[in-house]
Order: structure tokens, then C-alpha cells, then sequence
């Protein structure tokens, strides 16, 4: 594949050296490192695909449930900022991140990560259940393995993120006694094809931020913004689709449908305002606040239905 850089971005090393440490780090400075709203966001969507199975209540199983997947969580975006360090601190909206302001020392994020990692997998193993562990390890290693470095070579790391972050529904699913097959790779797949209009969004709004560092994502590749739009509006009509389909496989109630062609008509939308090449910072803008809120009012819609009807 052909690329629009002339020399390729600089690897990231464990041994790079962040700026000067100012201070001592406080433990607002390891949270941070953590990146607890993202981190969230797989906790969220884990007790989703676990509550939309509706399995009698174990209190058990739910804590454990709750703690391993926060652990494998924060572990995954500490590892994702030690090994981003670098480029980190070459973008302006990343700069001030805990390892390149020099708040948190690159050995110190590597074993804090690696720790949280290998507690929330022997929690969720040995506490939850075998299959749940699996989708956190197979979350681990599509994040860090595939989805980190390919943003510095591949056109395509935005999808292959895409894939990281959609498994946490199915540790939820797998984590349920009463899991239905079909059910949890429909949320799955809601969180595959969200993910492309919401970072499609974001990237586009911080694209000199990323062309900085040479990350060779589309919306840096695209200086006009069409294929990137395009691209968003593809997924996001296939999201409506995938997100419609319990209903036609009687997993749902037609209130569901109804709420959810709502939702998507409102999401595509957005998507379809960002196709103009006039003012289309600002349609990323509206497509980026419009994602954040579809998001949990579909998965609650969703749960709601599943316990409701």
C-alpha cells in the first residue's frame, strides 16, 4: 500500500525519554494514565452485553464481572500510553498526557499496566468464567498488538480499533448463564460500526495533530474530507441495520424498533451534514456529540426492552 509519507514515523521504544519530571506523581497523574472515561466506556458496554441476556441476579459474578473488565481496562490504556509515549508528545492535544509531561516515569506505566492486565484476566478466569477471560485477552491483544502500531502503517487502524473495542459486550454476554449466541455478536457488531463515524470524527477535527506524527489514517490521507465522510455514512447505515436486527430475529419488541429507527434516522442525519464540504469541521463536530449520546441511549433501549417486554 502506497503512502503519503516520505519517511515513517518514529517507532516507540520503552527507553524514549519523556520530559523532564517537575514533581512527584500523585495519583491523580496514574489515574490519568489510565484514561478512565475510555476506560468506562468498556465497562459500560461489558455490563450491557451482560444484562442484555437478563440472567437472574449473582452478585458474584457481577463484581467480579465489574472489577476485572475495569481492570483490564485502565491495564490496556496505560500499556497504549507507554507505548505511544513518543508520539504522544509530538501532538499538541496529547502532549500534557502523563508519560510525555513527565509526571509518570515509562517504567512505571509499563508495570502498572501489565499488573492491572494480569489481575482483571485471573479475576474474570478464575471469579466470572473461562470465555469472558478469553474476549478480554483477545480486547488486550487486538488493542495492543494490532490496533497500536498500525496506527503509525496502516490506512486501516481505525477499523482494526474498531474490532479491539467491540469486544467488551461479549465479555458481559459471555460472563451471563442465560447468553444468547446471536445477541452478542449483535452488540458486537453495534460497537464495531459505531466506532467508525465517532472516530472518523474525531480524527478529522485533530487531523493536523495526527499528520504531525504521520499517522496515515484516512482523514489524513483524504485532504478534502469526502472520503472520510463518505466512509462514515456508509457505517453509520449499516449500524442502524445491525442495531434493528434483534428485532427481526424476535430477540425484541417492536418498541424497540421503533426507538431504534428514531435514534438512526437522527444519527444518519449527522452523517449525511458531514458529506458537505461546507463547514464540515463543524458537521464532525455535531456527528462527534451526536455518536456520544446514540450510544447509550440505544444500549439502554436495548436492555430496557430485553428486561421490559
Amino acid at each position: 500500500m502506497s503512502r503519503d509519507f516520505s519517511t515513517p514515523a518514529p517507532a516507540a521504544s520503552a527507553s524514549a525519554s519523556p520530559a523532564p519530571k517537575t514533581e512527584k506523581a500523585r495519583f491523580h497523574d496514574y489515574l490519568e494514565l489510565t484514561k478512565p472515561r475510555l476506560s468506562m466506556l468498556s465497562v459500560i458496554t461489558t455490563l450491557v452485553g451482560y444484562f442484555a441476556t437478563t440472567p437472574p441476579w449473582d452478585a458474584h459474578v457481577f463484581w467480579f464481572l465489574l472489577l476485572g473488565t475495569s481492570l483490564c481496562a485502565g491495564g490496556v490504556a496505560a500499556l497504549n500510553q507507554w507505548m505511544e509515549s513518543d508520539t504522544d508528545a509530538l501532538m499538541k492535544r496529547t502532549a500534557d498526557r502523563p508519560i510525555p509531561s513527565g509526571k509518570v516515569p515509562t517504567g512505571s506505566a509499563f508495570i502498572l499496566g501489565w499488573t492491572m492486565c494480569a489481575a482483571g484476566l485471573w479475576m474474570l478466569f478464575f471469579k466470572v468464567d473461562g470465555l469472558a477471560a478469553f474476549f478480554a485477552l483477545a480486547t488486550i491483544v487486538s488493542y495492543l498488538a494490532f490496533y497500536t502500531p498500525a496506527k503509525r502503517w496502516s490506512r486501516w487502524s481505525t477499523e482494526i480499533g474498531a474490532v479491539a473495542g467491540a469486544f467488551p459486550p461479549l465479555i458481559g454476554w459471555a460472563a451471563s448463564s442465560t447468553r444468547e449466541n446471536a445477541l452478542g455478536w449483535i452488540l458486537f457488531g453495534i460497537l464495531l460500526f459505531w466506532q467508525i463515524p465517532h472516530f472518523m470524527a474525531i480524527a478529522w477535527i485533530y487531523r493536523a495533530d495526527y499528520a504531525t506524527v504521520r499517522f496515515p489514517m484516512l482523514p489524513v490521507r483524504d485532504a478534502a474530507g469526502g472520503k472520510v465522510a463518505a466512509w462514515s455514512l456508509i457505517n453509520t447505515f449499516v449500524l442502524v441495520a445491525v442495531t434493528a436486527a434483534p428485532s427481526f430475529l424476535g430477540l425484541t419488541s417492536n418498541y424497540y424498533l421503533a426507538v431504534t429507527l428514531v435514534l438512526g434516522l437522527w444519527f444518519i442525519v449527522r452523517a449525511i451534514a458531514f458529506t458537505r464540504p461546507a463547514d464540515r469541521e463543524k458537521t464532525a463536530r455535531k456527528l462527534f456529540y451526536a455518536s456520544i449520546i446514540w450510544l447509550p441511549l440505544q444500549l439502554a433501549a436495548l436492555v430496557a426492552d430485553r428486561w421490559i417486554f
